[in-house]
């Protein structure tokens, strides 16, 4: 039988959790760099499985030249690959980034959509990618579910959930509305910087008081 997750942290609690959020980081960003909605859209494709770092080194040059889809069409898959061969699975990234850009030129004059489903619709585009182009790009409320905020929702009792759809759903449930527009770009930074898999930060985790996380370190 499975184990029963333990429930979310209470509204009180989780006000308090993303008020200090917001006091420490009032507008927090995207580690990944980018101009426009496309070259976000085709950063975060390439950073499935890879670092923001790794995959700002190999596009800086990439932004310079393509900034498109046209533009990444006219590169070719080959110019493609020479740019992004130090990311993980380039060859498979590279075409899901050629086929996405043809449909955006064929379909959608050349822009990126404002939909889930249109986004997910394009090759190599999942729900987290798609929910990161809305919500960075768009401004609409979404939450793109890494492995750190999976991380951060369970251990903080943020969000506790078996897999990502439920973790993404509880944190639109539970966490207060004012901080829903942010909400994922704090937990991304929490978990990557401070509360960490092996051994989280908890000495330096201005959370620490609320977060109920049996195994803190000193």
């Amino acid at each position: 039988m499975a184990r029963a997750l333990p429930s979310a942290l209470p509204y009180a609690q989780q006000r308090a959790v993303f008020a200090r959020f917001r006091e420490a980081n009032p507008e927090p960003v995207s580690d990944l760099k980018y101009t426009n909605a496309f070259t976000l859209l085709v950063a975060v494709a390439l950073s499935a499985q890879a670092t923001d770092a790794g995959v700002n080194r190999a596009t800086r040059p990439l932004f310079a030249r393509v900034s498109t889809p046209q533009q990444m069409l006219e590169l070719g898959e080959e110019g493609l690959v020479d740019h992004i061969r130090t990311i993980g699975l380039y060859r498979q990234k590279a075409a899901n980034v050629m086929r996405l850009s043809r449909i955006l030129v064929e379909n959608y004059g050349g822009e990126v959509p404002s939909s889930r489903a249109a986004l997910q619709s394009l090759p190599g585009v999942g729900r987290k990618t798609a929910n990161v182009v809305l919500n960075v790009w768009f401004g609409q409320p979404t939450q793109a579910v890494d492995t750190h905020i999976f991380r951060i929702a369970n251990r903080v009792r943020i969000a506790p959930g078996a897999d990502v759809v439920a973790v993404e759903r509880g944190i639109e449930d539970n966490v207060p509305a004012e901080f829903q527009l942010k909400a994922h770009h704090w937990m991304i930074l929490h978990g990557r910087y401070i509360c960490q898999a092996r051994r989280p930060r908890c000495a330096l985790c201005i959370i620490n008081d609320l977060c109920p996380y049996p195994e803190k370190t000193v």
